[in-house]
């Protein structure tokens, strides 16, 4: 589906460059716990990339852009450590522009001077910029460095046209501070340089562009380090769509070039197994004498889009000042580079039970999100409860009675929030409150649970959620037998959002032609379904009957609509199903819109937009603003003939049926835009007209399995 940003250019752009996906692979098998000795990659608990990685004092931190939540657009967060094994997240109090909180946090960079730190990232809502931000802290609270939100690095420089995203600074041993940025520099002319003015840090000078020649196969990312006397711009090329995503650089003897590409590139790629699928947009640590590269990867298994990126570490080795070893990337193997002992987790590998387990099953994928996940140690893996209702729950065995002191819960979406109960048993019959978070506003991971018990079994209960539609999933839960410090003396601030509606399992429209009478002029349909209300015609909707005798709605650039808004249980990641009977003269080859009900002028952003189709093209079953998430049909309908089309959402995985049957899969996470939405039968919020036959729709707030979609099929088939 096209991406509607109408005038929002520079917005257009960006979500094209960020929008990193490729097509579901093969199933993989993904090993638990520690390796070896080795810890497992990735790095952190959740949903990260592009991802900045710093060493201020004895603290680790890393910052990145919050993935899989509109195309990248997640809160502003950092992750801190000590031990570089429990790291902890912080949501961060950065200013917004226009709007209430900031809409794009993108490659943040962060850099300390002069008993100061200066945070910079992209953003699209007033073009595409590189902002910046001060602090006396690496966590903030953070001021805007110049007034009236001018960028520090703006739109159309150095030149004319070109993106300024994924900015990075280097502080050379001179004390001058180098930018490099750029986006899709293939098309754009090469990546930008230039210095950072001092000491303001609020503005750069001598920009130029470095010629595409210097920078072989280059796409975005680049980051500057130098070795002895060598400045080495290290770079992603290959494309961020899919697997051929990677790491090169190239090297030179001035920050500004000319730079000459290096050996062994790319010096990250996807592994042979592919375990590490389109590693790219890296940093670099330096830890003493040891380099590390953090980099980000595709999920697994994949979300459609590929924004569902983690964080990963590998060692960084040189051969000399300007050449870098191939790196050999794997699930299973970063050498932690902390000198902190980490506290023991006695729950590692403890046996784990659920009150249900989702099992995705697709073609190329065959994969449970088990129980057992949740206490591997690993941040690849979590256990998902089988659907999205609530409550749901995961019990862990310690196997024997043991004293516990404190519980750490890292939760799916850490900047969101989740409610629950934890309870504690000797025998696993009675049960006793270890903590009551039932009523929990605050996001954040781990969350931090503290008591004295003795008991085996600890038993996790989620009761909401502050999304619409998430579901109670756990990437870890962690048992401690000792407190001990936690890095930094900071919480998150509560969300002032309430909890999320839970679905009442609902029938909310149901459309039928059959009980109007066929022939005469109509204002409204009334919907006999729990929403309630009438359907109200504009343009030419004529009720008809085809040439087999069916009475249908005969839509000719003219749709249904309700006046009142779409109900709350389809916001965010709400479950739902449309199932309509539709016969089309001609398949046209896009638009086509069977219905639609979230609202684009609200967020122009991928994922946020959901609307059902019936065209040829690659939207033709579902349309999320972004070839990349649409949904076609692997087999599209015959015109001119009767079928039962139905497309679910179950918070998980998206659906399409034709007469009762599956063509067609992804894995999503939405986040529906439906603020001053209404559902519009026959057309999308901004046309799109679907010119054909409809019998009848119904849409549900929750999915239709494919048992209940065969029953259907039978039970609503158009009589004649």
């Amino acid at each position: 589906m096209k991406l509607y940003f109408k005038n929002q250019l520079g917005l257009m752009a960006a979500a094209i460059m960020l929008v990193c996906c490729f097509t579901q692979t093969n199933a993989q098998v993904v090993s638990s716990g520690a390796v070896n000795g080795k810890k497992l990659n990735p790095l952190l608990p959740g949903y990260f990339a592009d991802p900045t990685i710093k060493k201020f004092g004895d603290t680790y931190y890393i910052y990145a852009t919050t993935d899989n939540i509109m195309l990248a657009s997640g809160a502003p967060t950092v992750w801190y450590s000590k031990d570089f094994e429990n790291w902890y997240n912080y949501k961060m109090d950065v200013p917004a522009f226009t709007a209430e909180s900031l809409v794009n946090f993108w490659a943040p960079d962060i850099i300390q001077r002069n008993n100061k730190y200066y945070l910079y990232f992209g953003n699209c809502e007033m073009g595409c910029n590189i902002y910046g931000y001060v602090s006396d802290t690496p966590v903030g609270p953070w001021r805007k460095l110049n007034a009236h939100d001018k960028p520090v690095i703006s739109h159309n420089y150095p030149r004319e046209g070109f993106p300024s995203l994924d900015a990075q600074f280097f502080t050379d041993t001179d004390n001058r501070v180098y930018g490099y940025w750029g986006t899709w520099v293939h098309y754009n002319g090469g990546y930008a340089v230039g210095e950072l003015i001092t000491p303001g840090m609020d503005s750069m000078q001598k920009a130029k562009n470095i010629p595409l020649v210097q920078t072989p196969k280059p796409f975005e990312a680049p980051y500057m380090i130098k070795k002895g006397n060598k400045y080495i711009l290290m770079y992603s090329g290959g494309s961020c769509h899919d697997e051929t995503y990677n790491v090169r650089y190239s090297y030179a003897s001035t920050p500004y070039g000319p730079f000459k590409e290096g050996a062994n590139n790319p010096v990250l790629s996807t592994n042979a197994d592919k375990t590490v699928h389109g590693p790219g947009h890296h940093s670099v640590l330096q830890d003493g004498d040891d380099y590390y590269i953090v980099y980000h990867k595709h999920d697994y298994p994949m979300t459609r889009g590929g924004l569902s990126r983690q964080v990963c570490i590998d060692k960084l080795v040189f051969e000399n000042d300007s050449t870098i070893k191939a790196v050999v990337p794997a699930n299973t193997g970063y050498i932690n580079p902390s000198k902190v002992k980490p506290p023991q987790n006695i729950a590692l590998n403890a046996t784990a039970t659920a009150s249900s387990a989702y099992h995705l099953k697709m073609p190329g994928t065959d994969y449970e999100y088990a129980a057992a996940l949740a206490t591997d140690g690993n941040n690849a893996t979590l256990w998902k409860a089988g659907n999205n209702t609530l409550p749901q729950s995961l019990t862990i065995d310690l196997g024997s009675v043991k004293r516990i002191r404190r519980v750490f819960t890292q939760f799916e979406f850490p900047s969101f929030y989740y409610q629950y109960v934890l309870r504690y048993s000797a025998d696993g019959k009675t049960w006793k409150l270890f903590a009551d978070r039932a009523s929990n506003r605050m996001p954040g991971s781990p969350m931090i649970d503290d008591n004295d018990v003795k008991t085996r079994y600890i038993k996790l209960t989620v009761t909401g959620t502050e999304k619409q539609g998430l579901y109670a999933a756990v990437w870890n839960m962690k048992v401690y037998d000792k407190l001990f410090d936690i890095p930094l003396p900071i919480k998150n601030k509560n969300s002032v959002s309430a909890p999320a509606l839970r679905s009442g399992h609902n029938i909310l429209l149901d459309i039928n032609a059959a009980d109007m009478p066929a022939g005469k002029p109509f204002a409204s349909v009334k919907n006999k379904g729990t929403f309630g209300g009438l359907m109200y015609k504009t343009g030419n909707v004529t009720i008809e009957k085809d040439e087999t005798g069916v009475t249908a709605f005969r839509f000719t650039k003219g749709a249904l609509s309700a006046l009142k808004p779409v109900p709350q249980t389809l916001a965010w990641n709400g479950a739902y199903t449309v199932a309509a009977w539709v016969k089309a003269p001609v398949v046209a080859k896009e638009g086509s819109c069977l219905m639609s009900w979230c609202n684009r002028n609200v967020m122009r952003l991928a994922n946020s937009y959901n609307a059902m189709y019936f065209n040829s093209g690659g939207y033709g079953a579902a349309g999320h603003l972004d070839y990349h998430f649409d949904m076609k049909y692997n087999h599209v309908p015959a015109a001119n003939e009767w079928h039962y089309l139905v497309l679910t959402f179950d918070g998980m995985t998206e659906r399409i049926y034709v007469d009762g049957v599956e063509d067609n899969a992804q894995m999503m996470t939405l986040s529906s835009a439906i603020n001053g939405a209404k559902f519009i039968i026959g057309a999308s919020d901004e046309g799109e007209n679907y010119n054909g036959y409809m019998a009848s729709l119904k849409m549900y707030d929750y999915a239709l399995s494919s048992s209940d979609i065969k029953k259907q099929l039978q039970l609503t088939k158009p009589m004649k």
